[in-house]
């Protein structure tokens, strides 16, 4: 698929979503001579964009965050650099978005800019956490998000993975319960994100397109 401008990444706590919000840019950089990453992880203080700031901008992509990320200080503050993004049309951009309902409803804040824009938001889903274990909770993850935000999920994305322990099986069983999520809801599975050495023991016909995924975070992703 082609690569638009905005992109949103959104996921349940744990799916793995700032490393691959982090990947994503990194591949944007790729195609788009300026690349922002905006971290609108509000509410987790832990495994942030913010973390590798330094890393990402030796690279060349500028990374928008609060002046509280990565502290122990909850607030909600989102700073006005934000505005940027949305008014440099020749930049792309990347929103790392906390999973839940809080972070969603700061996406919101900006729904009248991303309804200028042809964005792409893609759910992040690792179906070995629980409350994205089945295609019921990814349903219902999907409707939260989509209600708090008032933004659309564009494309599905298989991160299913047990960290180092992850397996070529362990990734097509996530594929087929978000093949079941997909059809219900009519939005397709975009990537199937995993480490390059277990994505590529799996048939090219049983995934969907792979994003290989180097490890930037000290978490499991």
């Amino acid at each position: 698929m082609d690569n638009k401008r905005i992109n949103v990444i959104v996921g349940h706590y744990g799916s793995g979503k700032t490393e691959f919000a982090v990947n994503f840019a990194i591949q944007l950089k790729k195609k788009f001579k300026k690349v922002y990453i905006v971290d609108l992880d509000i509410v987790n203080p832990y495994f942030r964009t913010n973390d590798v700031k330094k890393q990402l901008g030796q690279m060349g992509i500028d990374v928008i965050a609060s002046e509280f990320a990565s502290s122990n200080v909850d607030v909600p503050a989102l700073p006005s650099e934000i505005f940027r993004v949305f008014c440099d049309s020749e930049a792309a951009c990347v929103f790392d978005v906390g999973g839940d309902d809080d972070g969603a409803v700061a996406l919101g804040r900006y729904k009248q800019y991303f309804d200028k824009e042809n964005y792409d938001m893609f759910f992040v889903i690792n179906t070995f956490r629980p409350l994205s274990s089945t295609a019921e909770d990814i349903l219902s993850l999907i409707s939260d998000i989509e209600a708090s935000s008032r933004l659309k999920v564009t494309g599905l994305i298989n991160n299913s993975n047990i960290a180092h322990l992850t397996t070529d099986n362990d990734v097509l069983k996530g594929q087929e319960i978000i093949k079941t999520v997909s059809q219900k809801v009519g939005i397709d599975i975009v990537y199937t994100s995993g480490l390059e050495e277990v994505i590529k023991k799996i048939p090219r016909e049983y995934i969907s397109k792979p994003f290989y995924i180097n490890r930037y975070l000290m978490l499991d992703f």
